[in-house]
């Protein structure tokens, strides 16, 4: 027992440490080299940390829930950027423009819906046909950035609307609109994961979801479900993203599905479902924009981020493995 819980506060708390000893290495890297005339460990530096974090953050949250069901989403990119196009051009239409600031709303409201209906088509396709939810997501990621070339060619869809932009870059005490959206999604989330029945279920589908049809769980609309809200996610996160950047560009988006599974694995949820924490995505996600920031603050080159975040992955992954090894008379079938 006492095994069981020094894994389970390791598992737990890792990440933590792990982000304690980034702000502390890229701070005193920073001054002792003297790469940097700022320091690193600065609020204005948190703040921008938790905003630049938000895009991700925020899709991170809806894979976490989706990863812990057993299940992953890998066309979280161009649901992203087709949610981002359909916003700003809908600003365009006669309509439209004819409502002035009132058709904010309505722009966004389109975008939300959007990625819900491309959630839907996923989980409607893994329930109905069984088909693994890795390869029904992996067509969509290329059918759905079909869409998104089809929707404008291969150029940008641009509309700046100032007060869009104005209540985008709006914030409280310093912390900006996409930080606070972002925030506000880690604690629903993890409140419906840690008090709901939906968020048990999740777990308990993840962990043996032959299991859990036996205990007459409704397995597929739970799924459905999912990813309507990994869809939604995905699209709010365009939302807050685009509100302030006014243009989208058709390549947007991609490869975030492998920064945002990157995320949830450092945060300590598993691949193969039945584990894993909001809370520890936060992590995921703060611990992957610290590397960014501070590899950037000492000097290094993109490529050398990627190098290092790949390289961390790995051992995550390798650790995660040995603390979740099962003893041999576990593996005979």
């Amino acid at each position: 027992m006492n095994d069981e819980r020094l894994k389970t506060l390791l598992k737990g708390s890792a990440i933590w440490g792990f982000i304690l000893l980034e702000l502390v290495f890229f701070e005193v890297v920073g001054r002792t080299l003297s790469l940097s005339d700022n320091a690193f460990v600065d609020p204005d530096n948190m703040l921008l940390l938790l905003k630049q974090a938000a895009p991700l953050g925020i899709i991170a949250v809806g894979m976490t829930v989706v990863m812990i069901n057993g299940n992953i989403d890998l066309s979280v990119g161009a649901t992203y950027a087709l949610a981002g196009i359909v916003m700003l051009d809908s600003m365009s239409w006669p309509m439209m423009e004819a409502m002035g600031a009132g058709a904010i709303p309505l722009a966004w409201g389109l975008a939300l819906l959007t990625g819900c209906t491309l959630g839907l088509i996923n989980g409607m396709i893994v329930w109905k046909t069984g088909v693994d939810a890795f390869i029904v997501t992996l067509g969509a990621m290329l059918g759905f950035r079909g869409l998104v070339f089809m929707y404008n060619g291969e150029q940008p869809t641009s509309h700046l609307d100032w007060t869009m932009v104005d209540i985008a870059e709006a914030g409280i005490l310093g912390v900006q609109t996409p930080a606070l959206v972002f925030l506000a999604v880690v604690l629903i989330v993890w409140l419906v994961m840690t008090r709901t029945v939906h968020g048990r279920n999740a777990y308990a589908i993840g962990d043996n979801r032959e299991a859990a049809v036996n205990a007459g769980l409704r397995v597929g609309p739970h799924i459905l479900i999912n990813f309507v809200l990994i869809g939604f996610l995905a699209a709010l996160s365009a939302v807050v993203f685009y509100s302030a950047s006014g243009s989208v560009n058709p390549n947007d988006g991609m490869l975030f599905e492998l920064w945002v599974i990157t995320a949830v694995v450092l945060g300590g949820t598993k691949l193969t479902g039945g584990r894993g924490s909001v809370i520890g995505t936060l992590g995921g996600v703060l611990a992957i924009q610290l590397l960014r920031m501070g590899l950037g603050h000492i000097g290094a080159q993109t490529e050398t981020v990627n190098l290092v975040i790949g390289t961390i992955l790995i051992v995550v992954l390798f650790l995660d493995r040995q603390l979740n090894r099962k003893g041999a008379e576990e593996l005979k079938i």
